[in-house]
């Protein structure tokens, strides 16, 4: 009997190596990055996320394989030599078995056949999945140190999560200048419905220079029919010393050249536009030339570097928050209907 239980102990402990080698192949890519895809309907990203959720059952139920055989192992040891025997043996074959399991020909054995069978095994771990809860650990993932990003938006989420190594300011300032390139005209421009426009045969008195500073804006178009009929552009500064006796209209004293810009544009063919200009104040138009908002370097500066920048001659720290509150009350006749 002793040589029957002694014989069951070396079969237990060969298993037990075995099933301890088995660590199946993660793929490359982070989570983040299988479900951005998987989302965008990538195929290949989808069924790799699902195996490794499966493969997070397939650790906990190799892991409690592992636990039973070592169990099974002390107590078949110690019913084939006694207790001091039996116990010196399960000591060391407890301290033994990881090094075989990580030796090349056991693991390169055992890859090969599991590789045959995993997709046999991922099938049928559904089955075992509520006895599995319980216990249930985490995949471990093989993951370089030093891994490659697949995509912008992964590097993004991977700075984001940085809070030890980058401050808050060089997270903004890394985020926003990796976003900067995608990004089109119409997210950041001031929108058409809060522009403050100026006539160009109206006079620049007091009252209009009071109301123009009071309005928060420093820059005003010069309009000669409407707003998509923009004619030049009117500085606030420009107007301080204007000579209150003397009758000066918004087209005397504005600046003919206006600089016009598609809002589809990106925000890095903007920034080259006004390097190019040397001017910091476009008109958005769109493809029938209508205006639909402006743009000033300020703008293109903020998301540039990821922060506000409050002009000393603007009251209004967003006016694209304006717009959207503003916005709210637009058409809303007694008996409206929106369809």
């Amino acid at each position: 009997m002793s040589v029957f239980f002694f014989c069951l102990a070396i079969l237990t402990f060969v298993a037990l190596v075995f099933v301890a080698s088995v660590r199946p192949a993660s793929t490359d890519m982070s989570r983040f990055e299988l479900r951005r895809r998987a989302k965008k309907g990538d195929l290949a990203a989808r069924r790799a996320l699902e195996r490794e959720d499966k493969l997070e059952h397939v650790s906990t139920l190799m892991r409690l394989t592992t636990i039973t055989l070592l169990i099974l192992l002390v107590t078949l040891l110690i019913a084939a030599c006694g207790w001091l025997l039996g116990f010196f043996l399960s000591l060391i074959g407890g301290l033994t078995f990881t090094r075989l399991s990580h030796s090349v020909f056991v693991s390169s054995l055992t890859r090969k056949y599991y590789t045959d069978y995993e997709q046999a095994i991922l099938n049928r771990i559904d089955r075992l999945v509520p006895f599995l809860k319980p216990f249930r650990t985490h995949f471990a993932r093989k993951v370089d140190r030093h891994r490659k990003f697949d995509s912008r938006e992964e590097l993004q989420f991977s700075i984001q999560q940085s809070q030890e190594v980058l401050t808050d300011d060089e997270r903004t300032l890394i985020v926003a200048a990796l976003d900067f390139k995608d990004r089109v005209i119409s997210d950041v421009m001031t929108p058409r419905n809060v522009i403050r426009t100026i006539d160009k045969d109206e006079f620049l008195g007091p009252l209009v220079l009071s109301e123009l500073h009071d309005s928060g804006h420093s820059r005003l178009p010069v309009i000669a029919e409407d707003i998509d009929h923009i004619i030049g552009m009117l500085h606030v500064r420009d107007l301080l010393s204007l000579d209150s006796k003397q009758s000066t209209t918004a087209e005397q004293k504005m600046e003919q050249k206006v600089f016009y810009i598609h809002q589809d544009d990106t925000l890095d063919h903007a920034l080259a536009a006004f390097i190019k200009s040397r001017h910091h104040l476009f008109v958005v138009i769109n493809d029938q030339r209508e205006t639909v908002g402006l743009l000033s370097l300020e703008d293109v500066i903020e998301n540039l570097i990821g922060r506000k920048i409050v002009d000393e001659d603007d009251n209004h720290a967003d006016l694209r928050a304006v717009a959207l509150r503003k916005g709210k009350t637009n058409n809303t006749a007694m008996g409206h209907v929106d369809l």
